[in-house]
């Protein structure tokens, strides 16, 4: 009985885990999208060289 309770645990933990990468990864690549939309606008009003 114990043992079975640890597995689910760990199945469980296992597929958090894996859920949280997928979305820190979207957020990273929604903060990437955002910063390069500043540096055009930046390098469109001659802010940049």
């Amino acid at each position: 009985m114990t043992k079975t309770i640890l597995t689910l645990f760990v199945l469980l933990l296992t597929a958090s885990t894996l859920t949280a990468c997928n979305t820190i990864a979207g957020a990273g690549q929604d903060l990437s999208k955002a910063g390069s939309a500043v540096t055009r606008g930046a390098e469109k009003a001659g802010a940049t060289k």
